[in-house]
Parts: structure tokens; C-alpha cells; sequence
């Protein structure tokens, strides 16, 4: 038994996961002709799809077995990172997600992640420019799947029971929208701050209404924290935290798993709004029982401007996922991936709103009608800045948002926010 064999067994058995996450022909799998793929679409139709999409590679491709596992997303990331701390290849699934960034930059100067330039060459050329943050030294280690930005997803019915008519585009608009919902005894605002990303978000949107381009890219190179905006940006969420918008419990509220988490409560009509990605369509259908999330009912509007900002107000802040094969897996790994990306995996990935598809051939089977628009955005945005944590890598990233939250805690401060993530950076270099 292989010590990949090893870790899917020990990997199930700690799990209890279902015959369709870890069963299969009867081995663990781990040889020549075993795909371990994990992924974060848990609900469905993601997780039907997904499990669709593996058994017609397996019918396409005999004697291949992919062993599909659907993590929750914060789940998965752990599980990763665990995997990628260990510094064994065997224990890193051989198709997975991944980020980009500085948690690349690690993760192929550890060795652990296959370099794709040349086999997936076709792929590569089809995506475009929008493969330069899966790439290293202009070798490319991962296939983006999804690129998409971070905005409001809002309930249309409930503004409109507040009587707010347009969606805000300045801050002091969006307070007002705020005030507008708590009168009309409507909660504002979920965020997922025990998941600590979700509050993140707000930090790394302001920063880039509040720093230049230029300040922002030359940090992500630097880590040189110095610039009056961070700072800046830091007090104005606290200043935001301090109007109090967000649901009851928001710091013990996770992100968006079941009704109760953030983008539960956005789902089921118990706030007006929640700051996420383009994945929270999805995300809703899969929590709702009728699969719909808000169907009709659902907006979306841009982070709003900031009065004095540097930030361009056409920036947007947000990223990607995308499938990358681990350095120790199976050849057939490296040819799934290339069919994940086919016209039509994606198209079918368009259709059940489960993010903003990178094959250009897909774009038109976007059915959400919101996500349909966020790619118009995506392609007009001047810039899209990669969310911090995966541009500045886990370490410097991880500390930035442990101070975020402590900010929404009302226990810190833009300084303190600075401080932190400059500590954690000087380490780095």
C-alpha cells in the first residue's frame, strides 16, 4: 500500500465520508490509474455535477478511477494546508484546488505541484492572460477555472421594503442604505467572521479604494506595509464595524455552511445583503430547499468608492480557483484537469451558476442573470486585485486577517492591522 493508499484510507476512516467520496472499485486507490480530486462545490448541483463530470472522464477514459471528495470550503483549505505543510507530495490529493499567489509561490518552491506549461499548452493559450496568478517564473502550475470578483449580493425585495431605491456606490450612500434597512426592522448585513476571509474582504476591498495601484502592487512584491493607506483602510472598517450593520452573533457566524451561516441568512431573507464572491449564487441554490437561493430577487453592486480614496473606482478586488495537479500524481491526472476546462465541463459549470467560467466558449451558458453581468464587470474592472491572504501567502495573509477580526471585534485598529501584517512580513524576507 502506497503512502498516498495510506492517506486516502486514513483520510476516510477519520471522515466517515460515504461510499461516493472514497469508495469506488474496492481499493483506496493510489496507483497509475487512481485520481484523488478534491473540491469545495459540497452542495448541490455542484457536487452532482461534479460527480457526473468524473464518472464521463472515467467512461471516456477505461480503467480510470477518480475518487471525487466535496469538502466544505473552509474544511478543504485545512486539509490542504496540512497536506502542503507536511512536505510530502504523497500526501497532497492529486487534483485540487489552488489559489495562486504567494500560496503557489510556496507550494512549487516546496516542490509539490506539477508544472503544466507544456501539456496543458492549448489550455493555457485558450484562458489567456488570466493564467498570470497561477503562473512562476513563467512556468504555469495551475489551470484557472473560475475568475470572478467580490461585491454585494442583495435581496431586490427587501431594499425595496426600505425603501431604498438604487443600489449604494459611495459609502456614505451604503450607510444610509443601512440605516434605511435597520428602520424598516430588517437586518443590514451578514458576514462570516468566524471563518475570518469573509471579514477579511472588507479590509482588502477598502485598502483598494483607499491605495493607489501602484501602492497595492508594489506591496504584493515588497510586503512594505508603510504607506498611510493601510492604515487608513484599517480605520475606516472600524469605523464601519462601530455603525453596527452586521447580523446578530456575526463573529461566531461561519460562512457558508446551512441556513445559519452568513450566506444562509442572505439565502432564506433574513438580511438585505452580504459581502461575497461569485460563487454565492451557488452557494444560496445549494442551502435552499427549493435549489433557487434568491432566483429573481437576487442583486449585486461593487464595493462603493471612497471619498478621497487613491484607488481607481473602477478597480475591483477578488480571484480565482483553479485545478492543479499535485507533482506525485498519476499521468491521467494532468489529462483530467485539461477536460475539466473542456468547452463543455464548463458550459455545464455555467449553467448551474457555480462561478464565472475562464473557456470563452462557456460565457454564454452563464443562466443567473447576475452572474451573466459580473462578467461584464470582471472584463471592464481597470485592475482586479487578488484577495491579500493568497497574494501575500498564508503566513503574512493569515496574520493580516487574525487582525481584521480582531478589528471587528472592536479590540484593534488600522495600526494594529499594520503592525501585525508587517511583523509577519519582515519574517518572510
Amino acid at each position: 500500500m502506497s503512502r498516498k493508499t495510506q492517506a486516502l484510507a486514513a483520510l476516510c476512516a477519520g471522515l466517515m465520508i460515504a461510499a461516493t467520496g472514497c469508495g469506488g472499485s474496492g481499493d483506496s486507490g493510489g496507483d497509475d490509474n487512481t485520481i484523488i480530486w478534491w473540491h469545495n462545490s459540497n452542495n448541490d448541483p455542484g457536487k452532482g455535477y461534479y460527480e457526473q463530470v468524473a464518472k464521463d472522464f472515467e467512461k471516456a477514459n477505461p480503467g480510470v478511477d477518480v475518487k471525487v471528495q466535496a469538502f466544505a470550503h473552509e474544511d478543504m483549505l485545512t486539509k490542504l494546508d496540512a497536506a502542503f505543510q507536511s512536505g510530502d507530495p504523497e500526501q497532497v490529493p492529486d487534483v485540487y484546488m489552488e489559489r495562486g499567489g504567494g500560496e503557489l509561490a510556496d507550494h512549487v518552491e516546496a516542490g509539490l505541484t506539477k508544472d503544466l506549461s507544456e501539456d496543458a499548452a492549448d489550455e493555457i493559450e485558450m484562458i489567456g492572460g488570466s493564467v498570470a496568478g497561477w503562473q512562476v517564473d513563467d512556468k504555469t502550475y495551475a489551470l484557472p477555472f473560475s475568475i470572478g470578483v467580490v461585491g454585494f449580493w442583495y435581496n431586490k425585495d427587501l431594499f425595496a421594503e426600505a425603501g431604498i431605491t438604487a443600489a449604494p456606490t459611495t459609502m456614505e450612500e451604503f450607510g444610509a442604505a443601512v440605516e434605511k434597512l435597520k428602520a424598516a426592522k430588517i437586518q443590514p448585513v451578514s458576514v462570516g467572521a468566524k471563518d475570518a476571509w469573509p471579514a477579511a474582504h472588507y479590509y482588502y476591498w477598502t485598502a483598494v479604494r483607499e491605495c493607489s495601484q501602484d501602492v497595492l502592487t508594489d506591496a504584493v512584491k515588497s510586503l512594505d506595509f508603510s504607506d498611510p493607506c493601510f492604515t487608513k483602510a484599517g480605520d475606516d472598517v472600524a469605523d464601519l464595524v462601530a455603525t453596527e450593520p452586521f447580523n446578530k452573533g456575526f463573529l461566531s457566524t461561519g460562512a457558508q455552511e446551512g441556513p445559519t451561516s452568513a450566506s444562509g441568512l442572505l439565502a432564506t431573507g433574513k438580511v438585505a445583503m452580504e459581502l461575497a464572491g461569485h460563487w454565492e449564487p451557488g452557494v444560496m441554490q445549494g442551502i435552499t430547499e427549493d435549489k433557487q437561493g434568491l432566483g429573481e430577487k437576487t442583486g449585486w453592486f461593487s464595493f462603493p468608492t471612497i471619498t478621497g480614496g487613491q484607488g481607481d473606482p473602477g478597480a475591483q478586488m477578488g480571484g480565482g480557483d483553479a485545478w492543479a495537479v499535485s507533482e506525485g500524481a498519476p499521468d491521467a491526472s494532468v489529462d483530467f484537469v485539461k477536460y475539466l476546462l473542456s468547452t463543455d465541463v464548463q458550459k455545464g459549470f455555467a449553467e448551474n451558476g457555480m462561478g464565472l467560467p475562464t473557456n470563452p466558449d462557456a460565457v454564454g451558458s452563464l443562466t443567473d442573470p447576475a452572474l451573466a453581468d459580473l462578467i461584464k464587470v470582471r472584463d471592464s474592472a481597470p485592475y482586479v486585485q487578488l484577495y491579500f491572504d493568497t497574494a501575500f501567502g498564508q503566513s503574512v495573509g493569515g496574520a493580516m486577517n487574525d487582525a481584521i477580526v480582531n478589528v471587528f471585534a472592536g479590540k484593534g485598529s488600522g495600526a494594529d492591522i499594520v503592525t501585525a501584517t508587517q511583523a509577519a512580513a519582515d519574517k518572510e524576507k
